[in-house]
């Protein structure tokens, strides 16, 4: 089905792959075809697109300048906030703000709202594109009016992925836009290129959802393709519509992967021309002998239909095979619950199972992944005739645009839907991350979005509440809800799929859209509500560091998701200290006023208060410390906080899941790995040290005082190993920490204390 290779290959003509060994030059030569790994290397679509956008004239080291920019209302207030505290007079490049995150307007507030008028006048005032609510979810926009063949677009949402259209498109924390918009760039070293060689078609019922799901069980868990650049090729590629590849390209952010690009064709070149941009194509296909650095082989006529049981979108199963085994799978499910959620909540999935049928609660098809215009029609030709029955399952489906919106209520696949009992609404985000449709407690969703992380459905388990979301594609969902809730792969649905030919309005934008066109208005006042406040003054790394652990996490992988929840909290994006509130709310409750209690000490310090009256027990800390460092004092120690963690950050690219902690004082990240680069690079650009530390007991333990002597002349003078001391009544207990690799720069961002302070220096 989907298989992996330990060594790099060649690929020939598109078409021929030769694995790398000592046979590889023999048959290269015996085709015509010999090349060197470099020269190869050099004919990859990603090579050639990102030299095309490397300003530093060394592919080793990469200094990107993207061509355009994309955000949410959840990211775009707190970029833009950063930006205007560094200087920012115009948007240099396209810059498009949508709204598909916040959609719906708070009770009890003006919050969401409020955003959204600071959006629209800083489209005005500094030159961009408004997407109002509603009118379609972030990546929908970019692939219909965005893309282009070739280019390359930097967006802060984690699933800033439009590679099926020949757009090499990256998603990162919101400090990275903002050096964009401060006409900086994007640095990062050459990333590795792995083929993804597609062969076969897919069999009838089988979804992009499908063939991502096979994809991402077997690469996520080994790190195989980790900030890498997925490139899709091979004769199968041309067996699938420009939807599908969409469809499967948006979920290769679950890989872990930085970036994807696809080669492209006749059907991308369609896609172009029905959405009025036939300029904007541009045929991407591999030279002649590409070398890649990795192949995965998908065997796509294989792929049955899939689902990705709670709680990683890795976490993956024939839908067949949950329906032989469900009591065994649901207890793995249980037990990997107990891991996240301890003894917190009663986690029982045992009542899914009635008269031997698994039965869900919920079915959603939403979103940049799920609400496409073919999977819509395909879900509407399987619940066609059928009604999802007026017990406990329902259905709601959310096309991606407005356009795709107003074409499936043309064609009558609306009616279809609506008349099986279903929901259709307006285009919204919040379904995948936890702002609506939250299931009943214990009840178990099927979804075609893009992850089902603990909690990110919207329960909260410090309230005892607990329910469960897996991933499938919308044909299975579909088949299930026809089915009234008994889980049901597409593969069985015995009636046939209609093409649909899709219409794309363009007027439905022209006449709501806000586009200045690249034109800024200076004299547009930003329109601020009482809940957008400016970043709190940070400062600059301090000659040592005494730092108090207050949170201790040895889950396999913390995702953002934990580290800053989702849902209702995102309300308070644009309140630093507000949102910094709901840190590690649902992972490590004590958190926040753990970090609160470091900081008042450190607020107390930079007022030149005493050692012996901040508080007794940094005072007792320091009195340790001097008896080996006798130069230490208030005037030259910084003292924060830190967490440790196995491997966080995976999932979502937003930046407060460092931020809100920089802001309760936090000065530091201590794990065994980084899940993802860019949750490393957010905590880099909020000037806090991204540590590592090697696998083993741990030196130290949550509560416990670390001192880093001299931790500015180390990172400046860029040490590899840093020397720490875990402080205790028994003196200092030495141990090491690394940095890993880091620019000039972003060492200069760390030294100055944020992003912020790095350009207000400059």
């Amino acid at each position: 089905m989907v298989t992996t290779h330990d060594k790099g290959c060649f690929l020939v003509d598109g078409i021929n792959l030769i694995p790398d060994g000592p046979e590889a030059d023999g048959a290269l030569n015996s085709i015509g075809a010999g090349t060197s790994r470099d020269e190869a290397k050099k004919n990859t679509i990603a090579y050639g697109i990102l030299k095309a956008h490397n300003t530093s004239g060394n592919m080793d080291k990469l200094c990107v300048k993207f061509d355009k920019l994309t955000s949410h209302d959840i990211t775009y207030v707190g970029i833009i906030q950063t930006a205007r505290a560094s200087g920012l007079e115009r948007f240099p490049i396209p810059y498009v703000l949508t709204n598909c995150h916040n959609s719906l307007c708070a009770v009890g507030g003006t919050i969401n709202e409020d955003d959204h008028m600071f959006g629209l006048t800083a489209a005005q005032k500094y030159g961009g594109v408004y997407v109002p609510p509603h009118q379609a979810v972030i990546h929908q926009f970019a692939r219909e009016m965005m893309a282009i063949g070739g280019g390359m677009i930097l967006g802060s949402d984690s699933h800033t992925r439009y590679g099926a259209l020949g757009t090499m498109a990256i998603g990162e924390g919101g400090p990275e836009l903002v050096k964009q918009l401060l006409g900086q760039t994007y640095d990062v070293d050459m990333p590795g290129v792995v083929a993804i060689y597609l062969e076969g078609e897919p069999k009838k019922g089988v979804g992009p959802q499908d063939v991502a799901l096979a994809i991402i069980g077997k690469v996520f868990a080994d790190g195989y393709v980790k900030n890498k650049v997925m490139e899709f090729v091979g004769p199968g590629v041309k067996n699938l519509s420009a939807d599908f590849r969409i469809g499967v390209d948006v979920m290769t952010t679950e890989t872990t992967c930085l970036s994807s690009i696809w080669q492209t064709d006749e059907e991308i070149k369609e896609f172009y021309e029905i959405h009025g941009r036939s300029e904007d194509y541009k045929e991407l296909k591999p030279g002649k002998v590409a070398y890649y650095d990795g192949l995965v082989k998908v065997d796509l006529s294989s792929i049955n239909p899939m689902i990705a049981m709670p709680f990683h979108p890795s976490n993956v199963y024939e839908i067949a095979e949950v329906n032989r085994n469900a009591a065994d799978i649901l207890a793995d499910v249980e037990k990997r619950a107990k891991v996240s959620f301890g003894d917190k909540v009663e986690f029982s999935l045992k009542d899914k199972l009635r008269n031997g049928k698994f039965y869900v609660d919920q079915g959603i098809i939403a979103g940049c992944a799920g609400g496409g215009f073919e999977n819509i029609c395909a879900a509407a030709d399987i619940l066609k005739g059928h009604f999802i029955g007026n017990d406990r399952f329902t259905l709601s489906v959310y096309p991606a645009s407005t356009p795709i919106f107003m074409e499936v209520v043309k064609n009558g696949a609306a009616a279809a839907i609506l008349e099986s009992g279903a929901i259709l609404k307006t285009a919204f985000c919040g379904p995948c991350f936890g702002a609506g449709d939250t299931p009943a407690n214990n009840a178990f969703s099927i979804r075609h979005s893009t992850r089902n992380f603990p909690n990110r459905e919207g329960s909260k388990v410090q309230n005892g509440q607990v329910a469960s979301v897996a991933l499938m594609d919308a044909r299975s969902i579909a088949a299930t809800a026809a089915n009234q809730g008994v889980l049901t792969p597409a593969t069985e649905f015995d009636g046939e799929f209609n093409k649909y030919k899709y219409h794309f309005d363009s007027e439905i934008y022209k006449n709501r859209v806000f586009d200045s066109h690249g034109k800024a208005d200076p004299s547009v006042e930003l329109q601020l509500g009482p809940n957008i406040k400016d970043w709190p003054k940070m400062i600059a790394l301090t000659d040592n560091l005494l730092l108090k652990v207050v949170s201790e996490i040895h889950d396999p992988v913390t995702t953002t998701d934990e580290l800053i929840p989702s849902g209702e909290t995102s309300s308070y994006r644009s309140n630093p200290l507000g949102l910094a509130e709901f840190t590690l709310s649902r992972k490590d409750p004590a958190y926040v006023g753990l970090a609160k209690e470091v900081y008042a000490q450190e607020l107390k310090r930079r007022e030149d208060a005493p050692i012996e009256e901040i508080s007794e027990e940094t005072a007792a800390a320091i009195k340790v410390i001097c008896a080996q460092f006798p130069d230490v004092s208030g005037k030259n120690t910084g003292i924060g906080s830190t967490i440790f963690a196995v491997k966080p950050g995976d999932g979502s690219a937003r930046e407060q899941a460092a931020s809100c902690q920089k802001v309760l004082g936090g000065w530091a990240n201590i794990a065994n790995e980084y899940a993802t680069k860019r949750y490393r690079s957010n905590l880099i650009n909020w000037g806090m040290l991204p540590f590592i530390i090697d696998d083993g007991e741990l030196p130290f333990k949550n509560k416990d005082y670390l001192f880093l002597p001299g931790i500015r002349e180390a990172v400046k003078n860029k040490a590899e190993i840093i020397k720490a001391y875990a402080v205790s009544g028994d003196g200092l207990k030495e141990f090491e920490l690394k940095l890993g690799n880091l620019t000039d720069d972003e060492r200069q961002i760390i030294l100055d204390g944020c992003l912020i302070n790095y350009n207000r220096v400059k």
